[in-house]
């Protein structure tokens, strides 16, 4: 752990990048119905039914030294 720690210590090299990566499985979901429009100062409806469209996953790539981040597309 102290190895991966002192990484980040070490200044940036830009032909050597030091990046994290994640992947977050997702749900995609889909509205079934239109929400209800506000009337007479009451606020709007929304209606929690929903069509399940399928999972994909999410892929990111962190630079932490060069401060900034790249998202990967579904394939």
């Amino acid at each position: 752990m102290e190895d991966i720690l002192d990484l980040y210590a070490e200044p940036y090299q830009p032909a050597f990048p030091v990046v994290c990566f994640d992947e977050v499985p997702n749900q995609m979901m889909s509205k079934i119905k239109l929400p209800l429009p506000v009337r007479n100062g009451k606020p709007g409806r929304y209606d929690f039914e929903y069509r399940r469209e399928g999972t994909c996953n999410l892929f990111m790539l962190l630079h932490f030294l060069a401060g900034g981040r790249d998202e990967m597309q579904p394939i």
